[in-house]
């Protein structure tokens, strides 16, 4: 190409250094062009670059995984085999239990109807029926047992406890409530005469009987059998004592009981330290016990003496609401116009006896566990009137001047009851001090009972409420634990 420089043609013409110009900003500004499209291609290029990284690391992952989940399948799979080895060994074992299970029931069985030496079996009790789980059935309807003193006769009259064969006893005791003690029991006892010249130390330490009111048990059916002294209370097994319990408006306590295998005859022994054991730590549930256990004594251990239901008295007397359970109380409070706080009721231990033998016990203590609100002015005057109207105006009015006299500790709902220390003076002689019968928390002789010397029975207030309540009452002996007896029967 020829350029001439410095030619122009006409005014109008190009010059030559114009065009280089121009050709040069062209090719400049398609430098540039593909100068950013390098750029592009470049950033492009990177990008797909760590795409490919991150799919192969992704392949990597997914690779790894896929091995984990083999291993996991593989780990599966031994497992659900170990499964059906483990429930195959599981049948054969629940065959091999439930064919020694019918091998020891048919042992059981065959020893009893030995001991008994009878051909029959006895009836099924239809109330003694399992309990449920958490506790004791609050259905349970009372039951009587067979005295141990009573026992199949040909063993108990015929021949002293004391020559009774070491199988005799061991049989006693699974039938007297007390069957955990059997197996250490056939290593120390001899024949009866070993337990009759036991200690409670010996009792602990031979049979491992760590609970004392087992012990207690223990001794109260021995010295049964060496006084010859029959107690009707010894009719009452501890499964009736649970619906009992339920009874007088105290079933939260029915498993500690039925653990410590409470029956009838223990009920009167019972001292404030034995409820103590028993977690009773409410004053006013030691009251409610003890009015329950004054009842009992009035009525000669009736099983049956609380009414439960409402009969057809239109105005019940005195003699009547003593005996009335703690549902039946809740009966009474719907009669008179109270249903809704009737539920209030359950777990206080209120039953006519407590309404009617206990001086403290107003119709303002039942306020307060009825839970009627104090600013209620009016439904605590109304419940005052039905309350005065049950108990009868003579002890109305000696709840009104146990409440005035001097000295007086109102009847509260939370107070607790402390177990009885013993003085310095006390220490020496512990061995050899055996307590009377004020440490019952109701004592046999129910022409003073106390109970933590907080309160007792005005003997003027309940004349006429029973048969029993005007002849003195039997004093019992004890031994070991405080049953002062005469050897009268009851």
């Amino acid at each position: 190409m020829l350029y001439v420089f410095g030619v122009s043609k006409g005014s109008h013409g190009w010059f030559l250094g114009d065009v280089e110009l121009l050709h040069r900003t062209s090719l400049e500004s398609q430098k540039l062009g593909l100068m950013g499209e390098v750029s592009y291609l470049k950033l492009k290029l990177a990008d797909m670059e760590g795409k490919q990284g991150h799919g192969a690391e992704r392949q990597h992952k997914a690779e790894g995984l896929l091995k984990e989940l083999r291993i996991l399948k593989d780990k599966v799979e031994h497992l659900e085999d170990q499964k059906l080895e483990y429930e195959k060994k599981l049948k054969a074992t629940k065959f091999w239990l439930n064919k020694q299970v019918c091998l020891c029931y048919y042992e059981s069985i065959s020893s009893r109807l030995r001991r008994t030496q009878s051909g029959g079996l006895q009836a099924a009790d239809p109330d003694g029926g399992p309990f449920r789980r958490g506790g004791l059935r609050a259905t349970a309807g009372p039951r009587l047992t067979r005295t141990p003193e009573s026992h199949d006769n040909a063993r108990d009259l015929n021949i002293p406890f004391s020559q009774w064969s070491k199988e005799q006893v061991c049989g006693w005791l699974d039938d007297y409530g007390l069957s955990q003690y059997v197996s250490l029991s056939r290593q120390w006892i001899e024949n009866g005469q070993t337990l009759l010249a036991a200690t409670p130390q010996d009792f602990e330490k031979e049979m491992g009987m760590k609970n004392p009111l087992h012990r207690k048990k223990m001794q109260l059916a021995l010295k049964a059998f060496t006084t010859k002294v029959f107690e009707k209370s010894s009719e009452l097994d501890h499964i009736w004592v649970t619906r009992w319990l339920d009874d007088i408006g105290l079933p939260q306590y029915k498993d500690q009981f039925h653990e410590a295998r409470v029956d009838g005859r223990m009920i009167q022994y019972l001292t404030v330290n034995d409820l103590l054991t028993l977690k009773v730590t409410s004053q006013l549930h030691h009251l409610s016990i003890k009015c329950a256990i004054h009842v009992l004594h009035a009525n000669k251990f009736n099983p049956n003496c609380l009414r439960r239901r409402p009969g057809e008295e239109n105005q019940p007397s005195p003699s009547e609401v003593v005996q009335w359970s703690n549902h039946r109380v809740m009966e009474w409070l719907r009669a008179v116009d109270l249903a809704e706080y009737a539920p209030n009721l359950r777990g206080s231990g209120v039953h006519g006896g407590l309404i009617i033998l206990e001086p403290r016990f107003s119709s303002e203590t039942l306020a307060l566990l009825l839970n009627i609100p104090p600013q209620k002015t009016l439904l605590r005057r109304h419940l005052a009137t039905a309350f005065s109207a049950l108990v009868g105006s003579q002890a109305t009015q000696e709840k009104r001047e146990y409440g005035n006299a001097t000295g007086h500790v109102p009847l509260t709902t939370t107070a607790k009851v402390k177990p009885k220390k013993l003085g310095f003076t006390q220490f020496s002689h512990l061995r050899k001090r055996k307590p009377d019968e004020s440490d019952y928390i109701c004592p046999i002789d129910s022409a003073a009972l106390t109970a933590n010397g907080v309160s007792r029975f005005p003997s003027s207030t309940h004349r006429g409420l029973s048969p029993s309540l005007d002849r003195p009452a039997e004093r019992k002996e004890q031994v070991g634990i405080q049953v002062q007896s005469n050897g009268a029967k009851q």
